[in-house]
């Protein structure tokens, strides 16, 4: 599927008069796998169906990848001390300056507790914003580019579709619809990810593992210093309206107690075999069940379900 911006249908604006879905999912063991592949519980939880060795080389592969990826195209090594919850948190402090030919290498980037300094950060991540739009596609040798599409595809075959199938999902609850070359977005739904990780390598990961064409940059957060309630109720105070349905998604406690603290459905992610809720096997009637049973069922539900 083409890459596609679905910027306006994340923004700040009011719902629909049907109003809008909120998805919030979480990142690592829900939508992607790494931790569970580097220590071997995913491959042990098949009880010898999965070569645990495998999983571990895999694993290995995606961390010095990611991290290639932050250090050579995401500014990581200078900003990496200075995490920030969201891109735009510091956009206030930029002045819209060109940045085609500034020469970030000798401006002189140290802690940002004043106002140039936070200036400086805020370039970097304007700067980031661009190049995530652009795509790892544009920004990467055809080496790496082979490395990175062989990596995807050796993974998704040992987590028997894992990658490909909670993508195609997040596409469903995105509104992302596709036909033919063209892509266009569902004004009623919208999907974020609200991940434990700092925010560049995040960024960094939903590039590598393909759902950039699904989650814009500006719908990513970082709660690893906020805490995840705070990321949620920032979610809640966005999209805030007595019409909009909130759904998060994920695989921990953390996630499922702030949603629970705001009276939000919410889908535990459960790797292990057999279990209904993992990938491939969760789907979007599963989530609109949860968002039936806190809600009821709302009149975009009908028409949802072609998509689905």
């Amino acid at each position: 599927m083409d890459k596609t911006d679905c910027s306006l249908n994340a923004s700040g604006l009011a719902p629909s008069a049907k109003g809008k879905t909120v998805y919030v999912w979480d990142m690592d063991e829900t939508l992607i796998l790494l931790k569970s592949l580097l220590d071997g519980t995913f491959a042990n939880s098949f009880h010898g169906g999965k070569d645990l060795k495998k999983s571990v080389e895999i694993g290995k592969k995606w961390e010095n990848l990611i991290l290639k990826v932050c250090d050579s195209v995401f500014f990581y090594e200078e900003i990496e001390n200075f995490n920030e919850p969201y891109l735009d948190a510091l956009s206030t402090y930029d002045d819209g300056k060109d940045l085609l030919n500034y020469d970030f290498e000798n401006d002189s980037l140290s802690s940002p507790n004043d106002i140039a300094n936070k200036r400086k950060l805020a370039y970097r991540h304007r700067a980031i914003a661009d190049k995530y739009k652009k795509g790892l596609q544009n920004l990467l040798d055809e080496q790496l580019l082979n490395i990175w599409n062989d990596l995807y595809s050796l993974t998704d075959t040992f987590t028997d579709g894992w990658l490909s199938s909670a993508h195609e999902l997040v596409r469903q609850a995105s509104g992302v619809i596709s036909t033919g070359e063209d892509t266009a977005c569902n004004n009623n739904s919208v999907s974020l990810i609200v991940t434990s990780g700092s925010l560049i390598p995040s960024l960094a990961k939903c590039l590598l593992y393909k759902l950039d064409d699904v989650i814009s940059h500006d719908n990513i957060y970082s709660s690893w210093e906020v805490g995840k309630l705070q990321c949620f109720n920032w979610i809640r105070d966005r999209f805030d309206s007595p019409q909009t349905r909130f759904c998060a998604i994920g695989d921990g406690m953390e996630e499922c107690s702030a949603a629970q603290s705001l009276n939000w459905p919410f889908v535990k992610v459960d790797f292990r075999p057999g279990n209904p809720n993992r990938f491939p096997g969760l789907n979007k009637g599963t989530l609109r069940s949860y968002i039936s049973v806190m809600y009821g069922t709302a009149e975009s539900d009908d028409e949802e379900k072609n998509d689905g």
